[in-house]
């Protein structure tokens, strides 16, 4: 078990470093590494992970936390104990427990099961809406969500906190082009559009390998991606709505691919 290193000064390289990596997706690239806030989320990385970089904590959060904080502290490389003061620098909600993990930002994946089922987010700017989709996904059994890199961050703090973990379980495959990655792994895509014209989504028989398409949330689907999708499917809406939010329509979408 590593010993804590005390820091008190606000000038110190770990609290530029870690305020950093919280403002910053650049800096989270470059580094390769993440920042994970509250206890139940860092609990959530020490039981899906073999070993982490850092884990910091507040003396009032070490005094309330202290059993659970002595067990993350053993698969952290390094711990570091923080006055309250100091530890509100560096964290990301107005009112912190006081406990941040750092860990390594994992490979991109390459490999998919041909035979799971998936929702790809096109796009998806509101990390509210990432979070979401990944909790209802993980809740309805869906193999893993698959994300355009010019979408938020999945790595970054808002995101991870709306998912409440799922992100941390669940597998993420990140790809310049979901029609590129779709095809070269031969799955089937349904780009899910707001068109009355495009097939109803409650009528089609989804099937293994099949993927669900997400966009935008105000530009949804590129022209492209649609073009290139085996099917347009669309969700049947009775009254005035015109649209639905991205994580709704994604989990109404989910429910009917997975559903049977």
């Amino acid at each position: 078990m590593p010993d804590f290193i005390e820091i008190t000064s606000k000038d110190n390289s770990l609290i530029k470093f870690i305020s950093l990596l919280q403002l910053s997706k650049k800096a989270r690239e470059e580094n390769g590494l993440f920042v994970l806030e509250g206890l139940r989320i860092c609990c959530d990385l020490y039981d899906n992970t073999d070993k982490f970089d850092k884990l910091i904590v507040s003396k009032k959060a070490y005094e309330k936390y202290y059993e659970k904080i002595e067990k993350l502290s053993i698969k952290a490389d390094k711990c570091y104990l923080l006055p309250d003061t100091l530890f509100k620098k560096i964290g990301d909600t107005s009112s912190p427990q006081g406990i941040i993990a750092v860990s390594k930002i994992p490979e991109r994946k390459r490999e998919i099961d041909n035979f799971g089922r998936y929702i790809a987010l096109e796009n998806i700017a509101d990390p509210s809406n990432l979070g979401a989709v990944s909790r209802t996904a993980e809740a309805l059994g869906v193999s893993g969500i698959i994300l355009s890199s010019d979408g938020c961050d999945p790595y970054s703090p808002k995101v991870l906190r709306a998912s409440m973990g799922t992100l941390l379980r669940m597998p993420i495959y990140i790809t310049d082009s979901i029609t590129e990655f779709v095809n070269s792994n031969g799955l089937r895509s349904f780009a899910c559009v707001v068109d009355e014209t495009a097939d109803k989504i409650t009528e089609i028989d989804f099937k293994d390998g099949d993927v669900i398409i997400i966009g935008n949330e105000a530009n949804g689907i590129l022209n492209e991606t649609q073009k290139n999708a085996f099917k347009r499917v669309t969700i049947p809406m009775s009254g005035k709505a015109e649209s639905l939010n991205a994580s709704v329509a994604a989990a109404i979408a989910s429910w009917e691919m997975m559903k049977r």
